[in-house]
């Protein structure tokens, strides 16, 4: 009952192609700057334990069910939902679900483009050795200063959403493809590199390895399952139309419960690799461990001047965050330049030069918010970045993923669904309860203890 055995944006060469493709979604700043972090502060292996176990009953089962969705529709997402709700005879406002989850990569690439440029340009200075020798307060004031500048942040993010267009603007296989299957080897090739380099240099690999894998139950607060919660969701990009989209682009044979499992995985690896990377070279230094860009830009760098070779390495994990991060982008663009494409019969290359553009535009926003309009506040405190974020990842992004599994497991024609997971009975069933009940549950109380706590 598929709708078209083929999209028209082109195919996946193979099913290792759309697990690089999603992983490279799924692997973000978010594995980088978040997770280690909250893993080690909530009793480490406790919490390691319980997000895979949130995984397995979240993320995998509204990973597959956007899988399936956009499979079964071979279109953009806005379009697949208005199919696939039609083959379903389902209510014509599950349609609006496609546009939501577009919207929200669309809100998300706004401001990831202006933090991306910020990497980029963390790889010239820290290979420039500017960081050398550094004290706390150099570190500190060179980061106030760079996002102080208006020109310097504008200009980085400009290349890298400059960048980004290009790879969408190639195609499925030319440009996305191609992208995935060389920067997410070399993604774990760089992280391997420094991992290694944390273990031999740092003198403090085991402290970190503790801090991250100790197994500790009393430090794992009922806060901290519902930490585990909603990494669990957010980490794997779903809710935003960037799975749906390359879902449609997914050979027929390709398992998607197996598929799903697998970029779960890769995605898990990438978040605790970084956290053997970073620990270890915070506590070599005495410094404080830390979530976000303090993380990053701040507390990394002035461990990498301390340490021999820093300025090499330092400059290598900021090649890798930006790989990271231009393979999560391109995703975002996906559901909009194939909407375009589409309905509007637009070229490939005007479609990604149009949204890519408006993405810039709005962007701008969020890199004001560090400089010329840091003292704005669009609402209550908020300034336009901070709104810009709140609004897609505690509002668009839980809403997405939730109604998406209600879709697949309640209204979705269910010999669509079965034909498109292609599973054992046992399976299948498995897979709906979670869909129906325990998913869509569970992302409930995290969209509730986020917004309303």
């Amino acid at each position: 009952m598929a709708i078209a055995s083929e999209s028209q944006h082109g195919m996946w060469s193979s099913r290792l192609m759309f697990i690089l493709a999603a992983a490279g979604s799924a692997v973000g700043l978010g594995n980088i700057w978040r997770f280690p972090y909250v893993a080690g502060e909530n009793g480490g292996g406790a919490f390691v334990l319980v997000y895979l176990g949130c995984i397995l009953l979240i993320g995998i089962p509204i990973m597959a069910s956007e899988i399936l969705i956009g499979r079964a529709g071979r279109q953009s997402p806005i379009n697949t939902m208005i199919e696939v709700s039609a083959a379903s005879n389902a209510n014509p406002a599950w349609q609006g679900l496609g546009w939501m989850g577009a919207l929200a990569g669309f809100t998300i690439l706004s401001f990831y483009g202006v933090i991306a440029g910020w990497a980029i340009s963390y790889i010239f200075q820290m290979g420039s050795g500017s960081f050398t020798g550094a004290d706390a307060a150099f570190a500190g004031n060179a980061f106030s200063s760079f996002i102080g500048d208006v020109g310097s942040v504008v200009g980085w993010q400009t290349l890298f959403m400059a960048g980004t267009i290009y790879i969408a603007a190639r195609g499925v296989g030319a440009g996305l493809e191609t992208t995935v299957k060389y920067l997410m080897p070399a993604l774990f090739f760089l992280l391997v590199i420094l991992v290694l380099y944390a273990a031999f240099t740092s003198g403090k690999f085991l402290e970190g390895a503790s801090f991250l894998f100790s197994f500790n139950v009393e430090k794992l607060t009922w806060d901290g399952v519902l930490i585990a919660m909603g990494q669990a969701f957010f980490t794997l990009s779903l809710g935003m139309g960037a799975i749906m989209a390359y879902g449609a682009y997914l050979p027929k044979g390709a398992s998607i419960l197996g598929t799903a499992t697998t970029i779960a995985l890769v995605d898990t690896a990438v978040a605790l690799l970084s956290g053997m990377v970073i620990f270890p070279l915070v506590f070599a230094n005495g410094l404080e461990s830390s979530s976000g860009p303090g993380l990053m830009f701040v507390t990394l760098p002035l461990a990498f001047g301390q340490m021999e070779g820093g300025a090499l390495f330092g400059s290598i994990f900021f090649i890798l965050v930006t790989f990271a991060a231009i393979t999560s982008s391109i995703s975002l663009l996906e559901p909009a330049i194939a909407w375009l494409v589409e309905k509007r019969n637009a070229s490939r290359v005007k479609a990604a030069i149009l949204v890519g553009g408006v993405a810039w535009a709005l962007g701008l926003g969020s890199a004001f918010s560090f400089n010329i309009w840091a003292d704005f506040h669009l609402i209550g405190q908020m300034t336009f970045f901070d709104v810009m974020d709140y609004t897609s990842n505690n509002i668009l992004l839980p809403l997405g993923g939730m109604l998406i599994a209600l879709f697949a497991g309640w209204v979705m024609d269910d010999q669509m669904a079965r034909e498109e997971l292609d599973v054992s009975p046992g399976i299948y069933k498995t897979w709906q309860f979670l869909a129906r009940f325990i998913a869509p549950l569970a992302v409930l109380v995290v969209f509730i203890m986020t917004v309303f706590a």
